[in-house]
């Protein structure tokens, strides 16, 4: 389950990632990034580190989903932050002058945050500890027949 997670946090984020390319590819959305004035937004450098900071949830919880072994802090960490995460992209939605690419692209961040928090919701223990196809389990196997 924590290879999953972390796995489905790596999809979030690249595809938060490239729709943010494809913004500065878009030139009327480039000319309002370099006025310093996006959809009545500025773009002042705390704006900046605030999505920062919210841009680094996904990209570390890659890591927390890997790496934290504590089972219920890691289940909660995931709920938490698909849930904000979630909540943040829904809100997206509700102002500026959204295009095609940028609803196509929320729409795929919103499930893949959303199945985030619904698979760590239903993640218990006893899942962690049961053997899968092709796992460790398996190699073992092969290489104990040789």
């Amino acid at each position: 389950m924590r290879t999953t997670l972390s796995a489905i946090w790596i999809f979030a984020t690249l595809n938060y990632l490239y729709c943010d390319v494809l913004g500065l590819m878009d030139h009327n959305l480039l000319e309002q990034y370099l006025a310093g004035r996006v959809d009545d937004i500025d773009m002042t450098p705390g704006f900046l580190l605030a999505a920062g900071v919210l841009m680094e949830i996904p990209i570390g919880m890659t890591l927390v989903s890997r790496l934290v072994n504590n089972h219920a802090l890691n289940r909660w960490a995931n709920i938490a932050a698909g849930s904000v995460m979630t909540l943040v992209q829904v809100m997206t939605l509700t102002f500026g002058s959204n295009t095609a690419y940028y609803w196509f692209f929320s729409i795929i961040e919103i499930a893949a945050t959303a199945t985030i928090v619904w698979l760590a919701w239903r993640w218990h223990p006893d899942v962690e500890a049961s053997p899968s196809p092709g796992g460790y389990e398996a190699a073992g196997a092969l290489s104990s027949s040789r």
